[in-house]
């Protein structure tokens, strides 16, 4: 009696909380949508081809790369909530400022916009390190795999939210206020981030039962600074990162976390183009019809991690539980591959929402970080699984746009991206072994907690 009063009057905020995670992914990713859904209208103006398109949409994973392991030690020493919300805030004034592009020479365009998408990268950094970092905090274990599916979702859902209003906005008034459009979201958000978003004991809204609820579970409620923690957070020196990297466990999720996000940035960058360069689609009819796939790939994302929690709470082992959607995920991806020899449009969206769906069913990258990261370290961790993932953000639209300009066809590109899904399944299977939270003492990390 006593247990089922107190879980009936035990709040529900951290459902707030990842609500807020999965809203403010949706518009970090909206942010990168947008530069392929402007591009079709604006590489026609500016006079690109196929590998310069792919060099601007790289640009913003050169700085993105570089700034995860700060952001890391940034989100450890200031807190989620700073950190994260004037990263919105950075990433709003470059999208803004790039619109302006259009009034400049063509040439000078094209640099204005790759040096604001390095900027933006740059600032956009903390996003998922910080959304990890708030569900290791905000969640207790057998509930992360559906929190971090949630806005790890996102990436999904912006293509479903954003790319028909992206696309209507650049047929209806032109590219330029594609980028006004999403600064000035951006900027209205961060006003709702610094309302909603708090470490777990300083919330104003939560009350001591589910902070406890949390804590039993084995949410990490006092790593952020002023939460009451012994645990201060590590210098960012070469020797933390060397022990992460010493690990072959972590090894294995970085690596198919690379190659899970290969199949990411070929459906942010090069999947818009490809239905409107080798389906003929017009741009209007592009943003509606790569929609479609991307909710399938919402509701593979958000199935994924209540499949990985349901097998864990049905008594399976972690390494059970996370591992069996990302395989069956990565499988289900290589369906993409079918559209090299479909001729008419439905079989190809068809083919494309199934990989889609599969891409989205076994993307629990973060979910396995927040299970497996050093408590001291779960920021720069969360930065250094970024980092190498999101070398996929450098390499992908690059190696596509060659592909695409030596072949004149997208056909060697997906077997690329088809042959890099199967890749990841390699990684999570023979490298990464069991998966367990990993226990480093660093000799400068002061007390420990438990």
């Amino acid at each position: 009696m006593m247990a089922a009063a107190a879980e009936q009057n035990r709040t529900r905020v951290r459902y707030l909380i990842v609500l807020m995670l999965f809203v403010a992914s949706c518009f970090s990713y909206g942010d990168r949508v947008m530069l392929s859904i402007a591009g079709i209208s604006f590489s026609k103006d500016l006079h690109m081809d196929a590998v310069r398109l792919g060099y601007l949409f790289s640009g913003f994973s050169w700085a993105y790369v570089v700034g995860q392991l700060p952001a890391g030690g940034l989100l450890d020493r200031f807190g989620s909530k700073r950190v994260y919300g004037l990263s919105i805030i950075g990433w709003s004034i470059c999208a803004f400022l790039a619109g302006f592009a259009g009034y400049l020479p063509a040439a000078a365009a094209f640099l204005a916009i790759f040096s604001l998408r390095l900027v933006s990268g740059l600032v956009q950094s903390p996003v998922f390190p910080g959304n990890g970092r708030i569900v290791a905090s905000w969640f207790p274990t057998a509930e992360r795999g559906r929190a971090s599916a949630i806005f790890n979702a996102s990436q999904y859902f912006s293509l479903v939210l954003f790319a028909p209003i992206l696309g209507w906005i650049t047929n209806a008034w032109g590219w330029k206020q594609c980028f006004w459009f999403v600064g000035t979201a951006g900027i209205l958000l961060s006003l709702v981030w610094y309302r909603v978003v708090y470490g777990v004991k300083a919330h104003p809204r939560i009350n001591q039962a589910e902070i406890d609820y949390i804590e039993r579970g084995g949410g990490l409620v006092n790593i952020d600074p002023g939460s009451g923690s012994t645990q201060r957070a590590p210098k960012l020196t070469w020797v933390a990162i060397r022990m992460l990297l010493s690990n072959r466990m972590l090894v294995g999720i970085y690596i198919g976390q690379y190659c899970i996000t290969t199949l990411t940035w070929f459906f942010l960058t090069w999947f818009p183009v490809y239905l409107s360069q080798a389906r003929h689609m017009s741009i209007t009819k592009v943003g509606v019809m790569a929609a479609l796939p991307a909710l399938c790939g919402f509701a593979g994302g958000i199935l994924g991690g209540i499949v990985s929690d349901k097998l864990l709470q049905a008594g399976h082992s972690l390494s059970v539980a996370r591992k069996t959607p990302i395989v069956a995920g990565m499988l289900l991806s290589v369906t993409m591959i079918g559209c090299n020899y479909a001729d008419k449009q439905w079989v190809v969206m068809v083919l494309m929402s199934l990989a889609f769906f599969g891409k989205g069913f076994g993307a629990l990258g973060w979910t396995v970080i927040a299970d497996t990261s050093p408590k001291s370290l779960i920021g720069v961790n969360g930065g250094l699984f970024n980092l190498i993932g999101n070398l996929a953000g450098i390499t992908t639209p690059i190696i596509i746009g060659y592909i695409v300009k030596r072949t004149g066809s997208f056909h060697d590109a997906l077997i690329f991206v088809v042959v890099t899904a199967l890749m990841a399944i390699v990684a999570y299977l023979p490298i990464v072994g069991e998966i367990k939270r990993v226990d480093l003492q660093l000799p400068d990390s002061g007390p420990r907690t438990a």
